[in-house]
């Protein structure tokens, strides 16, 4: 049975399955509805219901407060209809954006590779092309695991057939210990995608600058080939930032691509060299290193950040620090699921910056 779902103010109608999430449904016809954690516990899915019934009982209370259910407030992401619905949500349209509905894939494992001591590469053939935006995510289903988990493409976008994925192993992490542990070549897997809103803003005049750090390398790698492929004449840096030089893959590959474009610029930094890493590039947080480097002014840019949240928020605050402001800064943040499980512990009415 399924019930139709109306979405305000775009005037967009679909129908919903009993047993399918109002996000899901959305973003299976192309609709993006803001969203991030999809597991009810970040809040950032918050739409309203202005007529009709929904179940929203997986909703953290903290994410989804007393007070905002009975003013008809529900999280798009766990929602799933009663009654025909409709809601009101805040749909960003964007020039840059490309629109590709979700689709389901069956792939098959083709190799995994040893990236550094904690990282792995998993290249997953899927059974059709798949269109995605570079910087896009898609979503992975593993054995006997319950919830599907997140992933980056680290591929360019003209590789529609084996995608790459970079999996650090997180300790205690259920999914991650699979993969880096039981996953092997010739596996089947079920993955969805493409997701999420973390896309190279193209047709903005201003130059780009990258910060990855851990297997926040991931989006970047791929927004960058994509650029280079097309011919981008812009200057494009990327700082990387690791702990030691067994921790920094990739760095023979970017700096290969830094010899044979111009405008490609590859800062990597080491915030904990150990004495045998033989190490004459920078040392330092990756921040400090970027601040140098553009004489504390990063005026001219549109800055792209994806890594942990703390270097995320560090970036931030150096950036803003050298005037680079709010409508030229673009994120994504690498959150387990004990992350989000924390970040849905603080007060909505408490905004970090």
């Amino acid at each position: 049975m399924s019930h139709e779902l109306s979405i305000e103010p775009v005037g967009e109608h679909l129908e919903v399955d009993d047993d399918q999430s109002l996000l899901d449904a959305a973003l299976r016809r192309g609709l993006y509805l803001p969203h991030a954690c999809c597991h009810g516990l970040c809040g950032t899915c918050k739409v309203q219901v202005l007529e009709g019934e929904v179940e929203d009982d997986d909703a953290s209370p903290f994410a989804l407060m007393e007070f905002e259910r009975e003013e008809g407030y529900t999280l798009a992401c766990v929602a799933k209809p009663l009654s025909d619905v409709v809601i009101e949500a805040d749909i960003e349209e964007d020039p840059d954006a490309i629109v590709q509905p979700v689709e389901d894939y069956e792939g098959t494992v083709v190799d995994i590779v040893d990236l550094s001591p904690t990282a792995k590469g998993v290249f997953i053939e899927l059974d059709r092309d798949m269109e995605f935006q570079a910087g896009k995510y898609i979503n992975v289903h593993l054995p006997d695991i319950e919830m599907p988990r997140a992933f980056s493409l680290a591929n360019s976008p003209s590789e529609k057939r084996v995608i790459e994925l970079n999996v650090r192993l997180v300790p205690g992490g259920e999914a991650t210990t699979y993969i880096h542990e039981r996953l092997a070549v010739g596996d089947k897997l079920h993955v969805s995608g493409p997701y999420g809103r973390f896309f190279v803003r193209k047709s903005a005049p201003e130059d780009f600058i990258f910060f990855a750090g851990g297997t926040g390398l991931s989006s970047p790698k791929s927004m960058i080939l994509d650029l280079l492929e097309e011919g981008d004449g812009r200057q494009i840096t990327l700082f990387y930032g690791q702990r030691h030089r067994a921790e920094l893959y990739y760095h023979e590959f970017f700096e290969e691509l830094a010899a044979k474009h111009e405008n490609f610029t590859y800062v990597p930094a080491l915030s904990e060299p150990k004495p045998d890493d033989d190490w004459d590039g920078a040392t330092g947080f990756v921040t400090d290193v970027a601040h140098e480097h553009f004489g504390g002014r990063f005026t001219g840019n549109k800055a792209y950040l994806c890594g942990p949240p703390p270097m995320i928020d560090a970036c931030l605050t150096t950036l803003m620090r050298g005037r680079l402001f709010e409508r030229d800064i673009f994120m994504e943040k690498f959150i387990t699921a004990a992350d989000a499980a924390q970040e849905s512990r603080k007060s909505p009415l408490f905004k970090a910056v």
